[in-house]
């Protein structure tokens, strides 16, 4: 079993990974912490239907100075908050038209055209907002969504590849190194109240995107790689068998493996109202667990899903007993990614480090994320010693980083046809709970890791039917309604796609990752036609 403490042969790396482990993220105040009780005044009350909504207000004054004088006037006669809020803070207007197309305009122009429509200057961050600042432009989902997400952004950098958009990717490229050298890793997004988080780990996946493109040389970014690994891995060698820290976890055998976590256990600050009355809904839990899983759902990006919890719904939410499938596939070729490049630069005890440790994982993984009977790999609870039963798509993930034997991809395949292939794409889980991560939404970036991870293993047919069908959804909706969006439910009915519903805001549409998947897939099959969606449907 590899040690946490081993050496890192590179000076450089080893300074930073040791900085970054006594310092795990510098302190910015959020909200919460700038406003206090107006922060909570305004959130439990509901001043904007959308929690969101405050949080990314740009406030007019210092927000030590709108604190004293709410705490000045609130107890006067006649005080009215919503009017107090709306007299010292700018709501961000979201302008839903902005996304959609003229009519009869092709799927392909549209999506080009959109990305300067979702293209944020850093010098245009209003004072004293929550918005962390970045060196570059930078690209966000669209709609209450107006600012750089982690990895919303790998999936829609592939549609900024095919547009032609090198600019905007060697920008993107820079903010996400700033993000690593400046907090230690890359927050959930660009937002105060992100930093005690992050997303699914794909930094990896893109330095691979921007050498095989010509952006940059990956081996430039090796430093930030190993500053994000040590982020996820900090704690892990003072950790005891059976027992979790941070966002990993030591098994029984010794072996180390991760869970998505949040270094807060209040609730969250953009769904502030939401957390409190889901954390009432357990009264036979600790508020603060509570509040810490729903902040590490948030972090897997998968807010929310029956994955994370058990039959009881929300309330019953247990993200932080749950060891993914899709974050250690994800840190599994970190590790790869590490070992490649510390090779490249002559960094050979890194690189003979990382390679052991990229095996730990692999065998790890092995042993306990893949389900011989299910023939696919299950999440584990790692509390109850368990996989969990419910197939997910996140099962594609170790066939899209290649971690996957023959054998074990030919299973998958099956289990992705069998189980989750539906009318209109992939779907999210076999249950149908209410949440929006769940069936029958499906979303673009887990149907790029189904359709990327079966091309890899020769799987091209299935491959294929996956991307039509959600071709067919994706264009048969901008048929009838001009436009893209978030999700798409995979019952494709006899009037076409519609966009999906379930979780805690209403449909959004832009949308980044649609955007990028759904234009990488129209570049493959240039001659794709919107017409199809009732034969894909029947096939």
């Amino acid at each position: 079993m590899v040690q946490e403490d081993e050496l890192v042969s590179s000076e450089d790396t080893a300074a930073t990974v040791n900085a970054d482990r006594e310092a795990r993220s510098p302190h910015v105040p959020t909200p919460a912490d700038c406003y206090q009780e107006l922060f909570e005044a305004v959130q439990l009350s509901r001043v904007f239907p959308d929690s969101k909504t405050f949080v990314d207000c740009a406030p007019k004054h210092e927000p030590g100075q709108i604190l004293d004088e709410y705490r000045h006037q609130c107890g006067k006669a006649g005080f009215c908050l919503s009017k107090f809020v709306r007299a010292h803070f700018d709501e961000i207007t979201i302008h839903a038209s902005h996304y959609v197309s003229v009519p009869g305009q092709p799927l392909r122009e549209h999506i080009d055209g959109l990305w300067d429509t979702l293209t944020r200057q850093p010098h245009k961050h209003p004072p004293y907002s929550s918005l962390l600042t970045l060196p570059n432009d930078y690209v966000v989902p669209g709609g209450r969504f107006a600012e750089l997400y982690y990895w919303d952004s790998y999936f829609a950098m592939l549609g900024l590849f095919e547009g032609g958009r090198h600019d905007l990717l060697t920008s993107m490229a820079g903010n996400f190194a700033y993000l690593i050298d400046t907090y230690g890793h890359i927050p959930n997004g660009n937002r105060s109240y992100y930093l005690s988080r992050s997303q699914p780990p794909v930094f990896a996946l893109m330095i691979e995107l921007f050498e095989k493109h010509e952006v940059c040389e990956a081996i430039r970014y090796l430093p930030q790689l190993c500053k994000e690994y040590a982020w996820w891995m900090d704690g892990a060698e003072e950790l005891e068998p059976g027992h979790a820290f941070r966002s990993v976890v030591r098994l029984d055998d010794g072996s180390l493996l991760n869970r998505y976590w949040d270094d807060r256990d209040t609730p969250r600050e953009e769904s502030h109202l939401e957390d409190v009355l889901t954390a009432k809904g357990a009264p036979h839990r600790p508020p603060t667990e509570v509040y810490r899983d729903l902040r590490a759902a948030a972090a897997s990006g998968w807010d929310f899903s029956s994955r994370w919890c058990d039959d009881g719904g929300l309330p019953t939410i247990r993200t932080t007993s749950i060891i993914p499938v899709d974050l250690n596939s994800l840190l599994w070729k970190l590790e790869q990614q590490i070992a490649f490049l510390s090779r490249r630069a002559g960094l050979s005890e890194q690189a003979a480090l990382f390679e052991r440790r990229h095996q730990a994982r692999h065998e790890a993984i092995d042993r306990v994320l893949w389900n011989e009977q299910t023939g696919a790999y299950l999440d584990y609870d790692w509390q109850r010693r368990a996989p969990r039963v419910a197939l997910n798509a996140a099962t594609a993930t170790p066939l899209y980083v290649q971690h996957a034997s023959k054998q074990q991809a030919l299973r998958v395949s099956h289990a992705l046809r069998e189980r989750l292939l539906r009318g209109g794409g992939i779907d999210t889980t076999e249950v149908q709970s209410g949440q929006q991560w769940d069936k029958p939404n499906g979303f673009a970036p887990l149907q790029w890791l189904c359709i990327g991870g079966l091309r890899r293993y020769g799987y091209i047919d299935l491959s294929e039917d996956i991307a039509h069908r959600w071709l067919c959804t994706v264009s048969s909706l901008y048929q009838r309604e001009s436009k893209l969006v978030e999700k798409y439910v995979l019952d494709l009915l006899p009037d076409g796609a519609v966009g999906g519903g379930g979780g805690e805001y209403p449909l959004q549409d832009g949308f980044g990752w649609t955007n990028g998947v759904t234009r990488r897939l129209l570049h493959e099959r240039p001659r794709h036609h919107a017409n199809h969606a009732r034969a894909a449907s029947a096939s």
